[in-house]
């Protein structure tokens, strides 16, 4: 048996990938990950020494399942995520599809190598939204039904959250953005700042500052990350800033 690691490759240059994530990758004999992810590391990969499994959307059982039968047969094998792994990447699954094996038939876990998320790179780029408490949502319906993202967003924007939307608008999916934008004024400002990343650390990177009011008639797409601000997040000199509070900290 072979070890089999689930790396996060960080948000898309490798000036973001951590030296654990570099280091695990050069130690693995196979490299499974969807084929966008692959290519964000081609540069890694060039010399031809390690066994490439790439595989389209929606294959992620497919290809998770195949590292773990090379892992289980002798090869120290690497399974990609963009972001970290953890958050809505491969590390779940794969684990999930060891602890089904007999003991005896499992490859050992090499754990999961943290990753900068797409989160944290979107926000560094829009300033200091993320300063104080905030929640990640993804607006996906194709692993959680539609009624139960909605409740999520609704407690979301009751409870004053920073909202980081993931996956938040797709060719076919355009009514659920619009949806939470209608959620958000129920408790919110019009005038409530949003940021929209899209293609973070990568070639084509962006950025919008909008408002809760006119967000969504920006271009969103797969590769965007939104961020809706909370009640008291600002935007000043082009940065959105949530205060954490030191100033009030300060005259108690």
């Amino acid at each position: 048996m072979a070890k089999i690691t689930v790396v996060g490759l960080g948000p898309g240059s490798l000036l973001d990938m951590t030296p654990r994530a570099l280091q695990a990758i050069e130690q693995a004999e196979v490299v499974a990950g969807y084929n966008t992810y692959i290519k964000l590391i081609e540069e890694l990969l060039e010399d031809g020494s390690k066994e490439v499994i790439g595989t389209g959307m929606m294959q992620e059982i497919d290809r998770c399942r195949m590292a773990v039968e090379i892992a289980a047969s002798g090869k120290e094998t690497v399974v990609v995520s963009s972001g970290d792994a953890g958050v809505y990447g491969m590390a779940g699954l794969v684990l999930e599809l060891i602890l089904k094996l007999p003991e005896e038939k499992r490859p050992e876990w090499g754990g999961v190598v943290a990753g900068v998320s797409a989160v944290n790179a979107a926000a560094s780029i829009l300033g200091a939204p993320l300063m104080h408490d905030f929640a990640v949502i993804s607006l996906s319906n194709l692993l959680t039904p539609w009624e139960t993202i909605r409740k999520r967003i609704e407690m979301a924007a009751e409870g004053d959250f920073v909202t980081a939307l993931y996956n938040p608008k797709s060719k076919k999916r355009v009514q659920n953005i619009e949806a939470v934008r209608e959620i958000m004024l129920k408790h919110r400002s019009p005038d409530t700042p949003v940021g929209i990343v899209t293609a973070a650390s990568r070639e084509k990177q962006s950025k919008v500052i909008s408002t809760l009011q006119d967000f969504t008639k920006e271009e969103i797409n797969m590769f965007s990350l939104v961020i809706i601000g909370n009640s008291q997040t600002y935007v000043q000199e082009g940065w959105m800033v949530t205060p954490r509070g030191y100033e009030k900290k300060e005259t108690l």
